[in-house]
């Protein structure tokens, strides 16, 4: 095993350094966007595509950058580790010398060393997992989302202080995202001294009946249950919740504030809390956005659209004041330039983090998702 994974790193590794040298050498900026383009959680990847799209018409009717075109490179990672890998080597010999992506947290950590290999900008619109910018093993990586320890206490502060709960389960799905985003809601619990966690413990994602865990919760005693994951085991979840009559609450993370929880849940999302990207709808570039989606696609913007699209005009506006694809002048640009998005006006931190953006809390009312003041 050890000599395939060492042949196997040697191959991608070779790969990368046979790949274009990223500096605008070709004929057009290759520009990648990988994500979920099929499966379950499509809806949060397609959007970014179109947010690429979009930003990158733009910038070519214009006359691109410096004379050059943008070309758009599209892979699909269906949100899965094994597969991001793949996508993230077609990427690098396709010679993408920057990339919008990838849409979930363990298929970005999969992908990144891959381009970290290939000294490639990578840039994400959703993938909270705290390590992606605080291990400092990825320099080339920066996010246009916060991270999931400062959304964890959103949701934390929220059921101790808003909704008063003092007896709290916690569980996930075992994934790099779900369970990051669990501990970290655990450790606020526990360190708050006004609630316990009564239970903590992990799911199966794809499962068929999750009766089992919700027996456990109300077994535990909890108030409210905080889960670390992605809609479709939500929509399982409060489902069995309902037939189980176990009224309590039920708040989670942005993997579940998106429209597409609503529809698979149907009834039973009703009174659901979730934490999200701040509402910025009312900013001017944010209606534009959406205004341009609606006019382009004839539909409605999906999940981390503005996010999406605010990465591609600070990627965009990188490269063209770099006047280069080479990392070390794009990741200077993104960090000392202030670009004005949809979500307003930002830049990047030291670690790839943007300034400026933080989560809110939702709830389904209505079968829509509110943001709670």
């Amino acid at each position: 095993m050890r000599s395939k994974k060492i042949l196997a790193a040697a191959s991608v590794l070779m790969l990368a350094l046979s790949a274009p040298v990223a500096g605008m050498a070709g004929d057009t900026i290759k520009f990648g966007v990988a994500g979920a383009h099929s499966g379950d959680l499509a809806s949060y990847g397609l959007p970014t595509v179109n947010a690429a799209k979009l930003v990158i018409d733009q910038v070519n009717a214009k006359g691109g950058i410096n004379g050059k075109k943008i070309e758009l490179l599209v892979e699909d990672d269906v949100c899965k580790p094994e597969v991001a890998t793949n996508s993230a080597t077609k990427l690098v010999s396709q010679g993408a010398e920057v990339v919008l992506g990838h849409i979930c947290s363990g298929a970005t950590k999969s992908a990144l060393p891959i381009y970290t290999n290939a000294n490639i900008l990578v840039m994400s619109p959703s993938a909270t997992n705290p390590e992606l910018t605080y291990s400092g093993e990825y320099p080339n990586f920066f996010r246009t989302i916060a991270p999931d320890d400062m959304q964890a206490k959103v949701d934390v502060d929220f059921a101790l202080n808003k909704l008063g709960h003092t007896k709290i389960a916690v569980i996930h799905d075992k994934g790099d995202y779900g369970k990051g985003f669990a501990e970290f809601a655990k450790s606020f619990v526990e360190k708050s001294g006004k609630a316990e966690v009564v239970l903590f413990e992990g799911v199966t994602p794809g499962a068929v009946d999750y009766s089992a865990i919700v027996q456990k919760i109300k077994k535990s005693g909890a108030q409210a249950v905080i889960f670390g994951g992605y809609h479709p085991e939500a929509a399982k979840i409060v489902g069995m919740m309902k037939k189980k009559r176990l009224k309590i609450d039920f708040l989670s993370d942005d993997g579940v504030k998106d429209d597409t929880f609503i529809k698979v849940a149907g009834a039973d999302a009703e009174g659901v809390y979730a934490s999200g990207p701040k509402d910025t709808t009312g900013n001017p570039l944010s209606k534009a956005a959406f205004a341009e989606h609606k006019k382009v696609f004839n539909a409605d913007a999906g999940a981390f659209y503005e996010n999406a699209y605010t990465a591609a005009l600070a990627m965009v506006n990188a490269i063209e004041k770099a006047g280069s694809t080479d990392l070390a002048a794009l990741k200077k640009a993104l960090q000392t330039e202030k670009v004005d998005t949809p979500l307003g006006t930002i830049y990047f931190d030291d670690k790839g983090d943007a300034v400026g953006i933080g989560f809110s809390v939702y709830q389904v009312q209505n079968g829509k998702f509110v943001e709670l003041k």
